[in-house]
């Protein structure tokens, strides 16, 4: 074993001399146990063949490599991951994928800190760990193919995560905290268990793909129509059709706390009312109203009670592709019956079959 280490790492030399003098091609060295390809300056590194064992693993990276910015040891059998890993701090780029991994170690999180692209697309994860926010300079993150039931609100703090590749997992919840995302391109949800997505994704102004085909979507979320999206996939959602019934209005109560909260919010509309001064001593109350919603004919504020609405948007003029869907429902959420009967508004109220 010794011995084939000492082939490959003179290989190594070799064949970086000879990837600069043919401008970085890629040398491929076949070899009974292992193949290897190797790129300019050992900067890049493939390794294949492992036979699922990270302890093999241990033994084909030596420390003269700890300056890689690239691995690549996906489409092996590996069921964890090597713990060498962490010692290759130089990593930008580090491919698992299409292994047995089931759960990431938080090691790998705290050391990689320069990663900025992490491909665990087809494994077997359940579970991401909180640590993931250390990677602060993560671009890409795939997690296709896993079988990850919820996304830690830790994850959503990655401010410069471009593409999250999440499709065909056991997903229902997405965090509201994704609005977070800012500098998000690429949201791929397809083939979950997502039954509503969150109202604040209007808020991912860079946002051009979402793909969220195969859920359980009812409508898209308020305000979905002020994204600036080119690509939108969203077949195979239960989405709510527009076929008006005929609906009994029901009289409508308001408890005291919706009464006073409705108050206290069109008050802070007011620049002139001393409400705008007291709210600050009260972060409790603060805090609730911030959790409340507005009309959206009156723009008038409300807290728990609303009438759920729909408005259907084609979208077909505006996308650089679009699924079959053209035409989609979008949430809306208005005050009371009073603006509900107000005319030509196009709203359509959400009938319970």
């Amino acid at each position: 074993m010794g011995k084939l280490i000492s082939t490959i790492i003179n290989s190594i030399e070799v064949y970086a001399q000879t990837c600069q003098r043919v401008n970085s091609r890629v040398v491929d060295q076949p070899n009974p146990d292992i193949w290897f390809q190797i790129h300019c300056c050992t900067q890049r590194l493939s390794l294949f063949a492992l036979q699922g064992s990270p302890d093999a693993l241990q033994e084909w990276i030596p420390l003269s490599l700890c300056q890689l910015t690239e691995l690549n040891i996906g489409n092996n059998i590996l069921e964890e991951v090597p713990e060498v890993l962490k010692e290759l701090k130089a990593l930008k780029k580090l491919h698992l994928f299409g292994n047995r991994i089931q759960e990431i170690p938080p090691s790998l999180y705290e050391n990689l800190t320069n990663l900025a692209m992490l491909n665990l697309n087809n494994n077997m994860i359940q579970v991401i760990a909180p640590e993931i926010e250390r990677l602060s300079n993560l671009e890409f993150l795939g997690l296709r193919n896993n079988k990850i039931e919820n996304i830690p609100v830790e994850l959503c703090s990655l401010s410069k995560l471009s593409e999250l590749h999440l499709t065909s997992n056991k997903l229902t919840t997405i965090p509201r905290e994704l609005r977070l995302l800012t500098n998000l391109t690429q949201l791929h949800l397809a083939r979950n268990q997502i039954s509503e997505l969150p109202e604040s994704l209007y808020k991912l102004r860079k946002l051009r793909i979402l793909d969220v085909a195969g859920n359980l979507l009812k409508f898209f979320p308020v305000n979905f129509n002020e994204l600036m999206l080119e690509e939108l996939y969203c077949e195979d959602n239960p989405f709510l059709q527009k076929e008006p019934v005929e609906s009994i209005q029901q009289e409508e109560v308001l408890s005291l706390k919706e009464i006073a909260a409705r108050f206290v919010m069109k008050e802070l509309r007011n620049r002139q009312s001393c409400i705008q001064d007291l709210i600050a001593h009260y972060p409790l109350v603060k805090s609730l109203l911030s959790q409340g919603g507005r009309c959206a004919l009156c723009g008038q504020g409300f807290l728990n009670i609303w009438l759920e609405c729909v408005k259907f948007v084609n979208l077909k003029k505006n996308f650089v592709a679009l699924s079959r869907n053209h035409v989609i429902p979008v949430r809306v959420l208005l005050c009371s019956y009073n603006c509900f009967n107000q005319q030509g508004h196009g709203y359509y109220g959400v009938a319970l079959l």
